[in-house]
């Protein structure tokens, strides 16, 4: 497993057992108020639906975050420098890492890893096919765990994280500060980590990119329910749920529900969960953040922010933290 070998030379399979599945369902819809955890978006027709909801005029978040990346590429490639070992949480189709593809030097290999083993794997053929000198090492796994197998490989090179997308906000900030502590422990001293974080701005359009006009993002919202169908057996009725999305301002998060359209009973495993008529499932919470307040959390993970993009309108953000020596 040399950084000279090329096309897809390992593949981990680490993909969470369905146990797990029915696990967080529980825990979920014991919980109060009742959750399920945005991991559960991710099977194959979910991926499929989040690549479409990239590509509508209400989420600004993507083509904002490329436009950031399309301008400053070089400048991002000078801070990552050569012999990069470029490691992609939740790669999804990869489509903003074809940029620094292109533009980092004498790469040592690209990690790409998601939760969706058919997504992945199509997703690094099509790379391998795109870029037959580099090596390619995908990895099914729930990145937010230990992944077996992915310390040795990194500590044979210098390792870069990817997190685009804003999926930071996904969690609680006193999570979101341990991810990156655990980010900063596994590229160790030096490595560094090129995230892209959401910023704040007017609700109006907040709520228009997590509830488009076309309903993509309600269709995506409601599949995790059809996920879980599959997984753990034909627990939910999906008509009997609509999807809502609403800012938070006091939080500085979207919030996204499943809402219960009437009044329902959840039987799983001889447990039942009740659900009255509006009572919500939430099923992702988007933290925004300002540019000092996220910086200050990840120097409290260890990282130091070396470079910050953003776009003209300051809708997103684009960092380059290094951890600390």
């Amino acid at each position: 497993m040399e950084s000279t070998k090329t096309g897809i030379s390992l593949y981990i399979d680490a993909a969470p057992k369905t146990g797990s599945v029915l696990e967080d369902v529980l825990h979920g819809l014991s919980a109060s108020p009742k959750s399920l955890p945005p991991r559960l978006f991710y099977d194959q027709e979910g991926s499929r639906l989040f690549d479409a909801i990239c590509e509508l005029e209400e989420y600004y978040p993507t083509r904002t975050e490329i436009g950031i990346m399309q301008a400053r590429i070089e400048e991002i490639a000078e801070e990552l420098g050569p012999q990069v070992l470029l490691v992609e949480y939740g790669s999804g189709s990869s489509l903003k890492t074809e940029i620094l593809l292109q533009r980092l030097p004498a790469m040592a290999g690209y990690v790409p890893i998601d939760i969706s083993r058919k997504h992945l794997l199509s997703s690094a053929r099509r790379i391998a096919r795109r870029h037959p000198d580099l090596a390619i090492f995908p990895v099914t796994a729930d990145y937010t765990q230990r992944i077996p197998g992915l310390p040795d490989l990194l500590a044979r090179h210098r390792p870069v994280v990817y997190f685009p997308g804003s999926t930071i906000g996904n969690f609680q900030p006193p999570r979101a500060e341990a991810f990156l502590r655990r980010a900063a422990e596994l590229v160790g001293p030096g490595g560094g980590m090129l995230i892209g974080v959401d910023l704040r701005k007017d609700r109006a359009r907040l709520e228009a990119a997590y509830d488009d006009a076309s309903g993509v993002t309600a269709a995506f919202n409601l599949n995790m329910l059809r996920h879980v169908n599959r997984e753990v057996g034909p627990v939910f009725d999906l008509e009997a749920f609509r999807h809502r999305a609403v800012w938070n301002a006091e939080a500085s998060r979207i919030e996204m529900h499943l809402v219960s359209v009437r009044d329902q009973v959840i039987d799983l495993e001889g447990q039942e969960f009740r659900l009255a008529e509006g009572e919500a499932i939430v099923t992702e919470h988007s933290y925004k953040y300002t540019l000092d307040g996220f910086e200050e959390m990840a120097a409290r993970a260890g990282f130091e922010t070396r470079h910050t993009w953003t776009d003209p309108d300051s809708l997103f953000s684009v960092h380059y933290l290094v951890a600390d020596q």
